[in-house]
């Protein structure tokens, strides 16, 4: 289902910007076991959507595209 359109390109480079964001952000907890923690489940949170997206971009339908974004 991907497009070669600009418009999706955008999407993935957000969600990019937004994943370094998010890494730059969990740097800054305090190193204490609970900013650890913390900063463990932003970056896995935050950092996911980009590759799920990418993934969801090679759905083979939109019925396909739409499960694979509800998923992530």
């Amino acid at each position: 289902m991907s497009k070669g359109n600009s418009e999706f390109d955008l999407y993935k480079d957000r969600l990019i910007d937004f994943a370094v964001r998010i890494i730059r952000t969990s740097e800054s907890l305090p190193k204490s076991k609970v900013g650890k923690h913390i900063a463990g489940q932003l970056i896995r949170s935050g950092a996911s959507p980009a590759p799920n997206y990418g993934e969801a971009q090679s759905a083979e339908s939109r019925p396909d595209f739409i499960h694979k974004m509800k998923t992530s």
